[in-house]
C-alpha cells in the first residue's frame, strides 16, 4: 500500500463534492490487478489506521479523480485547429482525408502513442474514443492504451455510404471486422469495445441493423455515435430516414439505444428526445468547445435536468479545441449561461467537475469503478497545483470556499495545473 497526503476532492453517491483540506488517500492492490482506493478522508482520522504505510506528502496540492473524456477522436489529432465553415465542410475538407491515412498501421501507432500521452498529460485517465473505419486503427490505439494501463474504450467506425474512398467500408466486412475486434479486445485489461457508427447518414439500414444485432449479442460492450449536432446534419438524416420520428429515434429503431450507449452533442433536442434518452438509459457526451468552434449550438443543461437523462463532458478533439478538462469545463459553463436560444443557467463548479469525473463514469456505466476516489474505485487520480501560474496562484490564495477554488481553476487553469497523473 501507499498513501498520499494533500487536499482531497471526491464525490458522494448523490454527486455532492467532498473536500478534505488536509486529506489522506490510501491505495493498494485490487482483486483485478489494478490499484484501488483503500481509504480516503481526513488525514487526522485515517493516520492511526495506516501509520506504517509509506506516505507522499504534497503540501499545497489537490488530489482529485482522474478526468473522463466521454467523446474524443484520436485520428483527428492532426486536424485540431483547422478552419472551416461548419461541421460538414470540416469533415470533408480535413477529417476524411486525414482518417484515410489510418489504413497504415505504422501511422496509426505513431498517432495513438502521441494521443495517449496527451490524454495523460492533461489528467485524462479514461476515454471513450473514436478510431477510424480501419481495423488497424483500433489495434493501434488499444495497444498503446494497454501499455500505459489507461482505461480506454474505442471501436472501428462504421460508414458504408455517403463517405469518400479511403474511409468508406463494406457493409458485411465492416460487421465481421467489428465482431472480430470485440472478441480480440473487449475486457482485456482495462480496455472496452464500442460499436461505432459514425452517424446515421453515413450508414445504410443494413449496417445499422447489423450494429444493433451485435449490440444485443454483446450486452457488456458500449455503443457510440453522434446525433443532433448541426441543423444541416439533422435535415439530412431526416431525409434519409423519413419514417423515423426524429433523428435520435433512428438509433432506437435499430437497437442502438441502451445502457452503455453514448451519443455526442445532443444539442437540438425536444422533450420527447430527452425522454427517449432517459427511458433507454442512453447518455449524452456534451462537447462544448467543439460546438462553439463549429457554430453548432449550445447543449441545453436545463432541459437535461427538466427531463433528466445521463450526460457528461467531452473534448471532441479534433472538432474540439483542447484536450484540457479545464478548457472543456470552462466552455460548458459558457454554454450553460447562454440564454438566448434556451434557458440560461449557471452550472456550479462542483457540478462541472462531477460531469467530467464521477458523473461521466455514471453515464458510461462505470460508477464506482473510475471517476471517483471512494474506497473500491480504481486509483486513477491527478495531482493538481492550484498555484500553477501567477494569476491562478493569486486568485486561489483568496478562495474562501471549495466552490471558489474549483471555479478559479476552471476559469484560469490549463494543462499546467496537472502536475502528475497517476494510473491505477
Amino acid at each position: 500500500m501507499h498513501s498520499w497526503r494533500a487536499a482531497l476532492l471526491r464525490f458522494d453517491d448523490q454527486g455532492q463534492a467532498l473536500h478534505e483540506p488536509d486529506g489522506l488517500l490510501v491505495t493498494g492492490p485490487g482483486p483485478s490487478g489494478a490499484r484501488i482506493v483503500v481509504a480516503a478522508g481526513s488525514h487526522a482520522e485515517l493516520t492511526p489506521r495506516f501509520a506504517g504505510v509509506p506516505c507522499t506528502h504534497l503540501p499545497g496540492r489537490l488530489l482529485a479523480p482522474g478526468f473522463i473524456d466521454m467523446h474524443v477522436h484520436y485520428p483527428q489529432l492532426d486536424v485540431i485547429g483547422s478552419p472551416a465553415e461548419g461541421l460538414l465542410p470540416w469533415l470533408n475538407d480535413y477529417t476524411f482525408p486525414h482518417e484515410s491515412q489510418f489504413s497504415d498501421p505504422a501511422h496509426a501507432a505513431e498517432v495513438a502513442s502521441f494521443f495517449c500521452d496527451e490524454l495523460m498529460r492533461h489528467g485524462v485517465t479514461t476515454a471513450l474514443t473514436f478510431a477510424t473505419s480501419h481495423p488497424a486503427s483500433v489495434d493501434a490505439l488499444f495497444t498503446e492504451a494497454q501499455k500505459r494501463r489507461l482505461r480506454l474504450i474505442t471501436g472501428k467506425v462504421l460508414q458504408d455510404r455517403h463517405s469518400p474512398d479511403g474511409v468508406r467500408d463494406q457493409t458485411a466486412q465492416s460487421l465481421a471486422d467489428t465482431e472480430a475486434l470485440i472478441q480480440k479486445w473487449h475486457g482485456v485489461d482495462r480496455l472496452g469495445y464500442a460499436i461505432t457508427p459514425r452517424f446515421a447518414p453515413s450508414s445504410t439500414e443494413e449496417q445499422l441493423r447489423g450494429a444493433g444485432e451485435l449490440a444485443a449479442a454483446y450486452p457488456s460492450i458500449w455503443i457510440q455515435s453522434h446525433v443532433a449536432e448541426n441543423l444541416d446534419e439533422i435535415a439530412w438524416a431526416r431525409a434519409l430516414f423519413p419514417d423515423a420520428r426524429s433523428y435520435l429515434s433512428i438509433y432506437a429503431d435499430h437497437g442502438l439505444m441502451r445502457e452503455r450507449a453514448v451519443y455526442a452533442h445532443c444539442i437540438h433536442f425536444h422533450d420527447d428526445d430527452r425522454a427517449l434518452m432517459r427511458d433507454t438509459a442512453t447518455a449524452a457526451a456534451v462537447c462544448p468547445t467543439s460546438n462553439l468552434f463549429l457554430g453548432s449550438g449550445f447543449f441545453d443543461f436545463a432541459g437535461a435536468e427538466r427531463v433528466p437523462f445521463a450526460h457528461g463532458l467531452a473534448s471532441d478533439v479534433g472538432g474540439g479545441t483542447s484536450f484540457s478538462p479545464f478548457v472543456t469545463m470552462r466552455a460548458a459553463y459558457f454554454a450553460g449561461r447562454e440564454g438566448q436560444t434556451k434557458p440560461g443557467i449557471s452550472l456550479p463548479p462542483e457540478r462541472l467537475w462531477w460531469l467530467h469525473t464521477a458523473g461521466a463514469a455514471r453515464a458510461l456505466g462505470l460508477q464506482g469503478v473510475v471517476g471517483n476516489l471512494q474506497p473500491g474505485c480504481e486509483a486513477d487520480f491527478v495531482v493538481l497545483n492550484p498555484q500553477a501560474t501567477p494569476l491562478l496562484a493569486r486568485r486561489t490564495s483568496q478562495a474562501n470556499s471549495l466552490a471558489e477554488l474549483l471555479f478559479a481553476m476552471i476559469v484560469l487553469g490549463d494543462d499546467r495545473v496537472v502536475e502528475r497523473t497517476i494510473i491505477a
